[in-house]
Parts: structure tokens; sequence; C-alpha cells
């Protein structure tokens, strides 16, 4: 039983097919695994070796299953490397469930095509064509370049500018969220300066909140604008997805677990969500190198030992993903 409602019918869609929620285990619900700044890959500096990342990361999918993993969420949407046949190999090769994502942004990465619209006057692209090229890779399928399109996407994922959303991020917000409604998948957005007035976009697209996760919550000015329990009460999903890292931008470990049991003390926790961002593989940009296992070795460990119970521990890992991923 979740936080939600029971999941026994319910699936997720993983690169190698829909998987009763039942069977994901420990999720983490935002990772990397190969991220390709757009165009490296056509740099004279830079060969990529499929064999030696396909290695590179299944040793790291394998350190995470040995570690108690069960699923890998990719956050990093279309056009920064995502290759479906690779993560279908990894999967099948690790024993770890893979769910990739469709979905872009924030503006500052979003190719020429899709800030160039041929409208007079100019003007961003309509979230209802964003909306259009994310269901597809759901209905249809995640287009592998030039050649087919292959699996369904998971949930659609989005990011908005950090100084604050632009009109193009609110039509990409928007266009995630109709993707959602049309669909069934979820909605993972990482905010730009005002947490509350992105979730607010995407709900105001009439996407129920527990259809979406919130991440970046352990960002410093997240937590002292008590941003995490506000999203939470509002019945959106809160992701502390930085485990790990601090500095740069982002609160330590401790306080990242007083802020969970911060959570589970107001009733919240059966909306928190935890991940570490990390990357599998980077080429052309910089990499958070940071173990997926990196929730289960050291944060967890931290949780328990500051009185988390079991019973919290496995609803945040294991039953709070599983609801927020099942397809409805």
């Amino acid at each position: 039983m979740t936080g939600d409602r029971t999941l026994s019918g319910d699936t997720a869609n993983t690169v190698l097919g829909p998987v009763p929620v039942r069977e994901l285990g420990v999720v983490a619900v935002h990772e990397a695994l190969l991220s390709v700044l757009p165009g490296a890959e056509y740099a004279f500096d830079i060969t990529l070796d499929r064999a030696e990342i396909f290695e590179t990361l299944a040793a790291e999918l394998r350190d995470f299953r040995a570690h108690g993993g069960g699923t890998i969420v990719d956050s990093t949407g279309m056009f920064h490397g995502r290759d479906v046949p690779l993560y279908e190999s990894l999967s099948r090769a690790t024993g770890v469930h893979i769910i990739a994502s469709t979905g872009m942004g924030p503006e500052e990465m979003l190719g020429g095509y899709f800030l160039t619209p041929q409208t007079d006057p100019p003007t961003p692209w309509p979230a209802e064509k964003f909306a259009d090229l994310f269901t597809a890779e759901i209905t249809d399928g995640m287009v592998v370049p030039r050649v087919e399109r292959r699996a369904a996407a998971g949930l659609v994922a989005t990011a908005a500018t950090r100084a604050g959303m632009t009109a193009t991020d609110e039509s990409l917000f928007r266009g995630a969220a109709r993707t959602a409604l049309a669909t069934g998948v979820p909605v993972s957005i990482r905010y730009g300066g005002d947490a509350l007035h992105d979730l607010e976009v995407v709900l105001d697209e009439k996407l129920s909140a527990a259809r979406v996760v919130v991440g970046g919550l352990d960002r410093p000015d997240a937590v002292a604008a008590g941003a995490a329990r506000e999203i939470a009460r509002r019945g959106a999903y809160v992701a502390l997805d930085t485990v790990g890292s601090e500095g740069a931008g982002h609160v330590g470990d401790r306080e990242r677990a007083a802020l969970v049991l911060e959570l589970v003390a107001a009733g919240h926790g059966n909306r928190i969500l935890l991940s570490s961002n990390a990357t599998g593989v980077a080429e052309g940009g910089p990499a958070n190198d940071v173990p997926y296992s990196r929730v289960l070795s050291d944060f967890v460990p931290l949780l328990t030992a500051q009185g988390l119970g079991e019973a919290d521990v496995r609803r945040i890992l294991v039953d709070n993903p599983a609801a927020l991923l099942a397809v409805r």
C-alpha cells in the first residue's frame, strides 16, 4: 500500500516495456546515464566509444543493484545523449530497470529550431507543439535519431531557467502537463527562480498535483523558503535529488536529512523522493561524479541514525516512486 492507493495492477514504462510498479524496488528518481552536451558528439576532441560507455555504466548500475537498488530514472529528456538501445542493453545486462524520459528545458539548452519559430511576430513555441512532440515519444516510442522509434518514455522531464521562468519555459511546462494528461505518465520539473510559481503553471493545466514531482528542493533558497513543505502540502512530490552534493548551490546531507525528518514529522512522508542527480558518463559538459548507490550507501544510514524508521525508509524509496511512476 502506498500513500495514494494500492498499486498491484499498475505498470511503469521502462526501456524494456511495461513493468508492474511493485517490481521496481528501490528507485533513484532523478539521475543521468549518458549526458552529452548537444553537438559535443561532433567535436574533434570527443570520441563516443560505445563499448567503453557501456562498461562504465554497467559497473555503476551493478554497484547500485549490489546496494539494493532496483530502478534508475534517467531524467535527461531529449537531445542530451539519451540512447535507448544502449539503455535496453544495460538493463538486460545488469537487471536494473531503466525508465527513460522525454521533455526538454530550460530555454538556454534548446536548439535553435525551437527558439526561432516562423511566426510574425516571433513567438515562443506554443505549448501544444511541445505537447505533441512529447506525447509521440510515449504513444509511438522515443526517437532513435535517423533510425526509428522504440520504447515508451516513462515520464516528462523539464526545467525552468534558474533566474526565473521564461515564456519558452512556460510553454515547455504547459506542454509537459498536457502530455501527462493525455498519456498518464508523470511530470518531473526542476524549478527556476520560484518553486511554487513553477508548480502552479503545471497545475493550471488541470493536472493533479499527485502526478508532479518538483526537483531541486534541496537548494538553499528552497530550504530557506520552506518550499518543500508547501509543495508537499499541495499534494505534489518533493524531490531532494542531489544527495551527496553540497556547496555550489546545494545544502549538505545533514541538512537534507533534517529536512526529510521535518517533512515526515509534518505528515508528508508520502510525498518525499530521494536521488543524487548523478552522471554516469558525461561528454562536453560537467559530470556530477556521485555513485547511483549514494542514497543507499550513505544517506539512508544517516537518516536511520537520526531516528527515521524502516517503514518510512521503504515508503520514501519504494512506495512513493511506485505511486508516481505508475501510468494512469
